[in-house]
């Protein structure tokens, strides 16, 4: 669908004409995912992705589906017939759109319905935990391969280390932002943070650069630099701002929401050196450090 439609101008300049179109990560934001899922699956009576959600200005869902093509066809409506007719029916008929809206978020609601529970000391103890048991202390980050840098992750961290002075969780946001940037799944040179790595130690990255990483990964270095005075987080913050004003900030003044992996077609084409590369480039004794460092981190 990313090809067939999102990558197309025809598509892609009916739904600007039509939406403000806002791309959701399931794999940094699972609640998110978790909650329109349900909506799909209440509207449709089935799930899965790529997941569609249509709703209104203050977040109503008034239509949900799964895979369109941008032609209808198999039965399935097209994104082209799709969003002229969400938006005629916007324009003509709003009141429709939004009674359908009004009974899903009435529904949802009573689908989730729970006993209520306070935010106290409790709950914010057991999500440190949670966050330090899945905690790589070797490599930094939460969880195996792949592994995504998750800054909002460490923001907490920060919070929870302020709020009770607990030095492990300030130790597990250092260790990461640490690794993150000395790893491969950092731009050494261009900056900016590449959307995950394929391993569980930083190195080879899925090449994709994401808009709001780069916004996340610059507030949990700039607050790392509150916290602990250290310079090089204030550095890296420095980096990635950089690369987004040069980089992925368009003529008339907004910003691209990604930069894509694939370069001429190969993944990570222009990212990817080659050892005679290296060689052309460097030094004797740079390329003697450079094999080495290399060597190590294989």
């Amino acid at each position: 669908m990313e090809r067939e439609s999102f990558e197309d101008e025809e598509v892609a300049e009916a739904m600007n004409d039509a939406f403000v179109s806002i791309k959701v990560d399931r794999e940094e934001r699972p609640d998110i995912d978790a909650t329109y899922m349900k909506v799909c699956q209440m509207m449709t009576g089935s799930g899965g992705w790529p997941l569609t959600i249509i709703m209104t200005p203050d977040k109503r869902p008034f239509f949900a589906g799964t895979y369109i093509p941008k032609q209808t066809r198999y039965g399935r409506t097209g994104m082209l017939e799709l969003t002229a007719h969400i938006k005629d029916l916007w324009e003509r008929d709003r009141t429709r759109a939004l009674d359908v809206s009004n009974r899903v978020v009435e529904s949802l609601k009573i689908e989730t319905r729970s006993k209520p529970q306070s935010l106290g000391e409790e709950t914010l103890r057991f999500a440190y935990l949670q966050l330090s048991q899945s905690f790589d202390p070797r490599h930094g980050g939460f969880g195996t391969a792949p592994k995504f840098p998750t800054p909002h992750n460490l923001l907490y961290l920060l919070r929870y280390w302020k709020r009770t002075g607990e030095g492990k969780a300030l130790s597990m946001v250092e260790r990461t932002l640490r690794s993150i940037r000395m790893g491969g799944v950092y731009d050494h040179l261009g900056h900016g943070i590449h959307r995950y790595s394929t391993d569980a130690h930083w190195l080879v990255p899925h090449f994709e650069k994401m808009l709001y990483d780069q916004a996340l990964a610059s507030m949990a270095y700039t607050e790392t630099y509150q916290a602990t005075g250290d310079s090089f987080y204030r550095r890296v913050s420095e980096e990635i701002i950089g690369y987004v004003l040069s980089e992925m900030t368009s003529p008339e003044g907004g910003f691209y929401s990604a930069e894509d992996a694939d370069s001429e077609g190969d993944e990570g084409k222009f990212y990817v050196w080659t050892e005679d590369e290296i060689r052309d480039v460097l030094a004797p004794e740079e390329l003697n450090a450079f094999n080495t460092v290399a060597r190590a981190r294989e």
